[in-house]
């Protein structure tokens, strides 16, 4: 008998629960959009530019501001900043695999697509140029114009030359 995991407690024995939270289904494609959006994001001009200008404005402000007001010393190498950097690095590297890899399904499914339109092509040609083969066949058969045109006009020369070998009926005359 399965249990709702609203009636799971905090006491019940740990096999029996499934965890302290109860557990929604996962969605993977929204978690794989947002990393493409990343990925797309980390990819533009626009973030190396403002990247770069973080960068910039974080060393001046730690050059150039008030004593008091520095949170990161110039003269160790900007350590905050340098933590900073490589966490984002650290983050972007995997992001940007998981986008890569959901782009490689992408193609692969398109390949796939493309392969069997390919095949449904190929058998229509085959099947178009039977029938246009059968239609050759078929109209070998057939009397083109010029062989009824042909026909026709032998057929008026013979009535012509029967018409010239019959007498001509006489006329009454009054």
């Amino acid at each position: 008998m399965a249990r709702d995991a609203r009636d799971i407690s905090l006491d019940a024995p740990k096999g029996r629960r499934q965890g302290v939270l109860p557990r929604r289904p996962a969605n993977r494609d929204r978690f794989g959009r947002f990393t493409e959006a990343i990925a797309r994001a980390m990819g533009t001009p626009w973030f190396l530019i403002g990247l770069t200008l973080f960068c910039v404005v974080w060393m001046l402000f730690n050059s150039f501001a008030p004593e008091a007001w520095r949170f990161d010393s110039a003269a160790i190498g900007f350590t905050a900043l340098t933590l900073i950097l490589s966490l984002q690095a650290s983050y972007a590297a995997p992001l940007i695999l998981l986008a890569q890899n959901r782009q490689d399904d992408r193609d692969r499914v398109q390949f796939e697509q493309d392969r069997q339109r390919a095949e449904r092509n190929l058998a229509d040609t085959e099947y178009l140029a039977r029938e246009v083969v059968a239609l050759r066949l078929a109209l070998q058969d057939v009397a083109s114009k010029e062989f009824i045109r042909a026909e026709l006009r032998s057929l008026l020369e013979e009535l012509e030359k029967d018409r010239a070998e019959q007498p001509e009926p006489a006329r009454d005359r009054e």
